[in-house]
């Protein structure tokens, strides 16, 4: 039988953009600029929780966020509109992620001049942006606890890649069979390094301690 050529190109596509990462985090290190790359399921609470830590943040450090969807500028608006910074809303034209470039490009819609800190609120799902390294300098998510307690063990490399991990909507455990220390467990078996910040985005709780760590993230970095 004639022998195949395998051809990997899912490894070559990885390959580039982790280079366009590096160059990327590179130039934002020289400009002193923190990028913060949040990812979560729909409806975890991503839009509600960085309102409540920028309210908490903006006086302290300059912040910008880019709202990343397929379509509709809902979350570019709700944040711009509850926290006064500016907020710019990028379309992927149905990709279910964003990669280096397309970071870039959303970049270049912010004066960088005029920011500290940047939050990329990544498309809501817990596979494709695990995939593709942004340029950030940490990799943060949000697991709601309507999702349960088990999704570390379903989706391994969201888990893997997140430097922090918010638990939200602590408020409802009682209502849903939800260990949060069982949680816990399975995410340092993903991640034995990550941050684990349980958190009320509705009601505030744990908001303060999200934002004393981001705080410090961002001094030190531009340290």
């Amino acid at each position: 039988m004639d022998q195949v050529k395998v051809i990997e190109i899912k490894k070559s596509i990885f390959e580039d953009n982790d280079r366009d990462a590096d160059r990327l985090r590179s130039e934002l290190k020289q400009s002193g600029v923190y990028l913060l790359n949040l990812m979560s399921a729909p409806g975890s609470g991503k839009t509600t929780t960085l309102i409540q830590t920028i309210n908490l943040l903006k006086d302290k450090i300059r912040i910008a966020v880019m709202e990343a969807d397929i379509d509709s500028d809902v979350d570019a608006v709700k944040i711009k509109s509850a926290t006064g910074i500016p907020s710019i809303q990028l379309h992927t034209g149905g990709m279910c992620h964003l990669d280096a470039e397309m970071t870039r490009q959303g970049l270049s819609g912010i004066d960088l001049k005029q920011a500290d800190l940047v939050i990329l609120e990544n498309v809501g799902n817990l596979v494709c942006p695990a995939e593709f390294d942004t340029g950030a300098v940490r990799n943060a998510m949000i697991l709601s606890v309507p999702e349960g307690h088990d999704k570390p063990l379903k989706y391994p490399l969201m888990f893997s890649v997140c430097d922090v991990v918010i638990i939200n909507k602590i408020d409802v455990m009682p209502y849903f069979d939800f260990d949060l220390e069982k949680c816990k467990e399975y995410i340092h078996m993903r991640n034995p390094k990550a941050t684990i910040i349980p958190v009320c985005a509705k009601t505030g709780e744990g908001i303060d301690t999200l934002a004393n760590w981001l705080l410090q993230e961002v001094r030190d970095f531009q340290r």
